[in-house]
């Protein structure tokens, strides 16, 4: 039988520890953090002072998120590179799910007062000029994920001595949303003789008739600038052009972008280009 002199109680371990006796057991249960020893006789749990260490990292490891096993496997990977690793993973998911979450309060914000929430944004039918692009295509997991085509374009510019223009933006090819594996194609404007070679493709885009939605401020607002353009269509009794064609996919374009300033200064055309 293991010495129990300096053993704590469970009430003890739990008061130092600040876990519950109820997550205590449940710990025990899936071999998590086990008593050093129990009575055989009362079944009483009794834990050694060395094991408070344990207990913090654990209750850390449950308030940022992860489950019973996954506290388990990051126990033993203390001291590794993958404890790290997987600590930066679910950082970058809980600031996925935090920019979801203000996503969804600006929307209630939007639906109990429309006028307020939508003076940032302004709609103007307007022809977009003729330009040549240069352009990367490719499938990115989301739609927020566009900056993962960025990083990969901008070099390749640069080891081609390449320089673009103003306004950069992104074509949307897919005919309808998508929630995932969206299909796009981030662009500069270049001189019309700029030459290419793949993976970057030149584009000669037309000049079009467009309904441009003006966004001061944060991406998430893109959504609520395509809503605002359906309501214009609608209004106004236009179409949406739908040759199938490049010139008919909509677009941003990005005129301040977060290498110039922050997130409230940011300014975006959402672009529809009209039959």
């Amino acid at each position: 039988m293991a010495e129990t002199t300096n053993l704590m109680t469970i009430g003890r371990f739990s008061s130092l520890s600040r876990l519950s006796v109820r997550m205590l057991r449940h710990y025990d249960t899936h071999g998590v953090l086990v008593p050093v020893d129990i009575d055989a006789s009362s079944g009483y749990r009794r834990y050694s002072a060395d094991q408070l260490v344990d207990a913090i990292d654990i209750r850390n490891l449950r308030d940022v998120g992860f489950g019973v096993s996954a506290i388990g496997a990051l126990l033993a990977a203390r001291g590794t590179p993958a404890w790290p690793h997987a600590l930066r993973l679910q950082r970058e998911s809980l600031v996925e799910e935090q920019r979801a979450a203000q996503g969804r309060v600006s929307l209630i914000n939007r639906l109990l007062d429309p006028g307020d929430n939508t003076m940032s944004i302004t709609i103007r039918r307007t022809t977009i000029p003729a330009m040549t692009v240069i352009a990367l295509r490719g499938t990115v997991p989301t739609y927020s994920d566009e900056h993962l085509l960025w990083d990969r374009m901008l070099p390749l510019l640069d080891a081609r001595s390449i320089i673009p223009a103003e306004p950069c933006g992104v074509i949307e090819h897919d005919d309808q949303f998508t929630d995932r594996d969206v299909d796009l194609s981030i662009f500069f404007p270049v001189a019309p003789d700029t030459r290419v070679e793949s993976p970057l493709e030149r584009h000669e885009l037309p000049e079009r008739d467009c309904l441009v939605a003006r966004v001061e401020g944060s991406y998430d607002r893109i959504t609520e600038a395509h809503d605002l353009i359906s309501a214009r269509i609608v209004s106004d009794g236009v179409s949406a052009r739908s040759d199938g064609t490049l010139a008919a996919k909509a677009f941003n374009r990005y005129l301040v972008t977060p290498s110039d300033t922050d997130e409230d200064g940011l300014l975006t055309e959402v672009c529809v280009p009209l039959a």
